[in-house]
């Protein structure tokens, strides 16, 4: 059971390949102040695909990390959001899982009841929901978000930069779409415009981490 592939589907930092690399190998992303512990399997996601799943990403709370909200995934909002699914074996996803949720690795958490009914809480945290987004290949599409949505916050220009890099790395967006699609989410909407984000996107910006970070 502890190689059975299932996807790990990102819609936040993770977008981007190098940065989600550390969570499986360990290390500290380039320009980040965060070590990653790594899995206990570390090698590389068997593939990956850019998708869309129902619902959208929203951003609330406040991130230790980046200074502004954070990305989190709602089902129930209208239209699709664009993400990235990695082909990892359950006990990546475990280990994964349990560093979004800044716990030690090396659990095996029981996903059944998400597999089964689309839903389970692994604890109170903001990341300890796991939902099952689809399958693919007849393999559980499994992510992971806030129990319940929370109040809009502001992301930060940092965050935003990053997402909008692992927008336009997954799925090969122009800036301007890249913008437009977070411009939109809430928590963004009427804070910042798609030609301010679109700013963020310039060739000469390839955040990988934070000057903020400090968690």
């Amino acid at each position: 059971m502890d190689d059975e592939p299932l996807w790990y589907v990102a819609y936040g930092s993770n977008l981007v390949r190098e940065r989600f690399a550390c969570y499986l190998s360990g290390g500290r992303p380039r320009g980040g102040a965060r070590h990653h512990t790594g899995c206990r399997d570390p090698r590389p996601a068997r593939a990956e695909q850019s998708i869309t799943v129902p619902g959208g990403i929203y951003f609330a709370h406040t991130s230790q990390t980046w200074g502004g909200g954070m990305a989190f995934y709602d089902p129930d909002l209208p239209g699709r959001a664009a993400a990235r699914a990695y082909l990892l074996t359950r006990r990546q996803f475990c280990d994964v899982l349990s560093q979004e949720m800044r716990r030690d690795t090396g659990t095996d958490h029981d996903l059944s009841e998400a597999v089964a009914h689309g839903r389970q809480r692994i604890g109170p945290g903001r990341y300890e929901t796991v939902l099952k987004v689809g399958e693919r290949a007849g393999r559980p599409m499994l992510t992971f978000t806030s129990p319940a949505p929370a109040p809009p916050n502001p992301p930060s220009a940092s965050y935003l930069a990053m997402l909008g890099h692992g927008l336009r790395e997954a799925h090969g967006w122009p800036p301007e779409r890249a913008a437009s699609y977070l411009a939109g989410r809430p928590g963004a909407h009427g804070h910042w415009t798609p030609r301010d984000i679109a700013a963020l996107l310039e060739p000469n910006r390839v955040p990988l981490g934070s000057s903020h970070e400090r968690r």
